[in-house]
């Protein structure tokens, strides 16, 4: 029994697929690797709350690695590296490659946008003596999960004279947070009949930021009057450059490694900050590639990719056509030969909610990077389904550089679904498929990832970049 037992062990081994967990499939030394190359992307994370601060991150990053400002009209040659900063809200990066683009590029596209609270054109307003905002949530969230969490603001807003004016509050340890407040359950009990999505409303995701008025005998609204003389004197604004703003309420949480093993990593936004690090990486270090490689952030992936700093636009597709110009090459000729992976996250199996998941064909933390065929909802609606060539193409390149990788679908068939960037690429003609890292929790305020996940998929990427 032990010889045919053994015979049937390395039939399977031969014909079979398992996925490994990285404890039997890397070293130690390997996994001290991963760990380390965390500590990077959780620095990106504490300074790219927004994508407008992840486009700054990521340029001053490159910057230093030798990276200059993309030039339509200048000639580059192997080996040059730039940029292009989109409206200051997507990025992309370029390295060129020895066969140039004659070939195709190598794309690996990203985003930097994360469920948050948008404050509305008009936010500020008083209440019985109490001073708020008013938001309008951003995203697919869970908007119960966003009360009663300590909230920071980012973003920007232009003056009058259109200067232009970066505001942070609630990061640092002496800086105020701000609150949405909930029913307390002793008086909860209408609230506690509603349905779980319909527990908060999106009309009272109003966010608490004061209570002292300004000190004066008359006038009304003076609470408010207070924070405006606050803002105005730490920022010089007035109440009508909200209009001119694009100011986020976003989790305070700090970035903190998760569990006694410090194996995972908690923090707001690794949807998809956990692929775009990896993808930056990958671009700086594989400084000669064969083919030109390309790395894209792009912003408004959870509202759709529309608008002009989303990949739904045509700023993509225009950057390759000013490539191909350069060689005397038809843009289009060279987007059906490019290659994409669209780096975005999966839903990680999580055993408290079993029922939503295929567990034969579900991804999970600390297996690698996920590769997802498909996206979309119930009969692949509205996804890119990558051909059985990519797939090949893909699975070879990641064999031989031993990634550890695994295969993923986003839930069971009618559970529901979600999409990504990489239909937007497609529809240029390029050959694209999924690949990132399994996420708990995803778009909730604190997501949780596996470290071991994070550097398969840089490793992923990288060599995918250099692969000829």
């Amino acid at each position: 029994m032990e010889k045919e037992r053994n015979e049937a062990e390395i039939l399977m081994e031969e014909l079979g697929f398992e996925k490994k967990h990285f404890s039997k499939a890397y070293s130690d030394e390997e996994i001290a690797k991963a760990d380390a190359f965390c500590e990077g992307y959780k620095v990106f994370l504490r300074e790219g709350k927004t994508e407008r601060e992840c486009v700054d991150f990521v340029l001053e990053r490159v910057i230093k690695e030798g990276f200059t400002e993309f030039d339509s009209k200048k000639k580059y040659v192997a080996g040059d590296k730039v940029y292009m900063n989109v409206k200051g809200k997507s990025v992309i990066l370029a390295v060129m490659g020895k066969k140039g683009v004659s070939e195709g590029a190598r794309i690996v596209a990203a985003h930097i946008d994360s469920p948050r609270l948008d404050l509305k054109p008009t936010p500020l307003y008083e209440d019985s003596e109490l001073a708020y905002f008013k938001t309008h949530y951003y995203g697919g969230i869970k908007k119960y999960q966003w009360v009663t969490i300590p909230l920071a603001l980012h973003g920007i807003v232009y003056t009058a004279d259109g200067t232009a004016v970066k505001v942070s509050i609630g990061e640092k340890d002496d800086e105020p947070k701000f609150v949405i407040n909930d029913i307390l359950p002793h008086l909860g009990a209408e609230q506690s009949k509603r349905t779980l999505s319909d527990g908060i409303r999106g009309e009272e995701l109003n966010i608490l930021i004061g209570s002292r008025p300004f000190r004066s005998d008359k006038g009304s609204n003076l609470v408010k009057l207070n924070v405006l003389r606050l803002l105005n004197e730490k920022y010089g604004i007035k109440e009508k450059d909200f209009i001119s703003a694009e100011l986020e309420m976003v989790p305070a949480f700090p970035v903190s490694d998760i569990g006694f093993d410090r194996s995972l990593i908690g923090a707001y936004g690794h949807d998809d900050r956990v692929c775009a690090y990896p993808a930056v990486e990958a671009i700086i270090d594989c400084a000669a590639p064969e083919r030109t490689t390309v790395t894209v952030l792009a912003d408004k992936e959870e509202v759709g990719s529309d608008g002009n700093t989303g990949l739904h636009s045509a700023f993509l597709e225009y950057f390759i056509h000013d490539l191909a110009d350069m060689e005397g090459l038809r843009g289009r000729d060279v987007l059906r030969m490019s290659q994409c992976l669209s780096a975005d996250v999966n839903a990680g199996y999580d055993p408290n909610f079993p029922s939503v998941h295929d567990k034969y064909n579900c991804c999970a933390v600390n297996y690698g990077a996920v590769i997802t065929k498909y996206t979309g909802s119930r009969g692949k609606s509205s996804t890119n389904d990558a051909s059985a060539e990519f797939m090949s193409t893909i699975r070879t390149i990641l064999d031989n550089a031993n990634v550890s990788w695994q295969i993923g679908e986003l839930g069971k068939v009618d559970e529901g679904g979600g999409g990504t960037v990489a239909k937007y690429v497609a529809n240029l003609g390029v050959d694209v498929v999924d690949l990132g890292v399994p996420v708990l929790s995803m778009h909730a305020p604190w997501e949780t990832v596996s470290k071991f996940d994070v550097y398969s998929t840089y490793r992923a990427c990288y060599e995918f970049f250099r692969a000829e």
